[in-house]
């Protein structure tokens, strides 16, 4: 009876997400122990639970960027003024979340640096020192690092001022070299996203409105969260020669002409993990698919001060040595340790007491559905072995579940308008291809378009909004 109290007030800490969404998505990243508050205002310390969440996710995303030919790179954190003032339009699109350095050491600087909001022009700087003939090409380039941005509203992970994340910068000679960059990485993210987060996503096109600073086409994974907002989890942009032109990278072609060189970029950021929370989490906590977890099982010995019980979690856990799995021995009741490991979202739970050790067997505890499962201890590594893989395929399917489930389609402007006062989620519906219709979307209804899908759909030859002919089918929600 204790025990369970224990448990429930343990549990009882996390507001229900049906009672209010916000609270508790902060009470999961730090009762989960991801995150905690810096004395900064908008800065976040990223504790070791979180951060081993990153690492794998840097772990698994780095492998499959080398595959496709990347290489890692290192540029500095600070860039001069003059620097970032070669691309007009990149920089009015960063300005008013720039953050500037004005004096070093004990002397005031002779030009101001800003930290790198991104890293366009210094990897812009770095390519026209590099690049000087077409044997020089492609180069393809990428770098984990940190970046600032001085935003007004912040959030743990989903939007703080200074972010972890990953920054490719790729330059080539033509461009078709260039979009076939572009779109393939967008497709390593989505593959990401789907096989190791078991993240389901859209893929599409960002509109004109949306696209990103400097850019000639941005394309975008968007995925769907537990109360039906959006999260833009990874964009590729295409730059077209407009950097080249403004920073001068040329090189000697085949014709023994110099010809400006085709860029893009393509990012994810630490918020996929705030993905990772809002689509897989549930009122106990986090719940992490297998691959990303940090600790995928977590062995707990119940009345541990009984002959033989301790022994044998750490018999189960070496069974398992080929696995991230670890055993609570602490001096916490069982109760207790359930509730936190079902809080840190591990995804299988081997429950050890014993009566379970006369019998030669344990129990198995899936977090994700939290079904029981008797287990011959002698069977316990294949028993894992298949159950790692099942929980992971079935977390996607739920989630491909709930995307579908929550994906609706409006074909006039009143079905346009009363699905974002009823529903959440995306609503497709097809568009003019018009700014000025976007922007009054957007400011009658507090929605932007996600994306331009790369599977179109013809819903009807009409705008949804103003009723003009209709060129494209978009998804439009509210998003974070």
């Amino acid at each position: 009876m204790a025990d369970q109290k224990e448990n429930k007030k343990l549990v009882a800490e996390i507001t229900s997400m049906d009672e209010d969404f916000t609270q508790w998505y902060t009470d999961v990243v730090v009762k989960a122990g991801l995150i905690s508050y810096s004395n900064i205002k908008g800065f976040m310390v990223i504790k070791p639970a979180g951060y081993a969440i990153w690492e794998l996710i840097q772990k698994h995303l780095d492998q499959r960027f080398k595959d496709t030919g990347v290489q890692n790179v290192y540029l500095p954190m600070f860039i001069p003024e003059s620097l970032l003032q070669k691309e007009k339009d990149h920089v009015e699109g960063f300005a008013p979340e720039v953050a500037w350095v004005t004096q070093g050491g004990l002397e005031k600087l002779s030009e101001r640096y800003c930290v790198r909001p991104t890293s366009e022009t210094l990897f812009c700087d770095y390519y026209k020192g590099e690049i000087h003939s077409y044997k020089d090409l492609p180069q393809v380039c990428n770098q984990w690092c940190s970046v600032v941005r001085w935003e007004k509203e912040t959030r743990p992970f989903l939007r703080s001022r200074e972010f972890l994340w990953q920054e490719g910068h790729t330059a080539h000679a033509t461009m078709e070299d260039a979009e076939e960059r572009t779109k393939q990485m967008l497709q390593v993210y989505s593959d990401f996203c789907e096989e190791d987060l078991a993240l389901p996503t859209i893929k599409g096109q960002k509109t004109e409105k949306e696209k990103f600073a400097g850019a000639e086409s941005t394309y975008t994974i968007e995925a769907l969260m537990h109360d039906g907002r959006a999260l833009q989890s990874g964009t590729s942009h295409n730059f077209g020669d407009g950097f080249a032109k403004a920073f001068g990278i040329q090189y000697t072609g085949q014709d023994n002409k110099l010809h400006y060189v085709y860029q893009t970029s393509w990012g994810m950021t630490t918020r996929i993990i705030g993905a990772l929370i809002m689509v897989h989490g549930d009122n106990s906590g986090l719940v992490l698919p297998p691959k990303i977890a940090p600790t995928q099982v977590m062995v707990i010995p119940i009345q541990q001060r009984k002959e033989g019980v301790l022994d044998a979690a750490y018999d189960i856990a070496a069974r398992l040595k080929d696995y991230r799995v670890k055993t609570d021995d602490s001096d916490r009741s069982p109760g207790y340790k359930f509730a936190d490991q079902e809080m840190r979202g591990i995804p299988v739970r081997i429950e050890i007491g014993p009566k379970d050790l006369e019998a030669g067997k344990c129990v198995l505890v899936r977090r994700d559905t939290r079904e029981k499962i008797e287990c011959a201890i002698d069977d316990v590594a294949a028993k894992v072995g298949e159950l790692l893989p099942q929980i992971q395929a079935d977390m996607l399917a739920k989630a491909r579940k709930h995307l579908a489930d929550h994906t609706f389609a409006a074909t006039s402007k009143e079905e346009f308008t009363e699905a974002f006062k009823e529903t959440k989620g995306f609503v497709k519906a097809m568009w003019c291809g018009c700014r000025e219709c976007e922007e009054k979307i957007k400011e009658e209804l507090n929605v932007t378009s996600r994306c331009i899908p790369f599977e179109q759909e013809n819903l009807s030859g009409n705008c949804v909004y103003c009723g003009k002919p209709a060129t494209k089918m978009v998804y439009w929600g509210r998003a974070y």
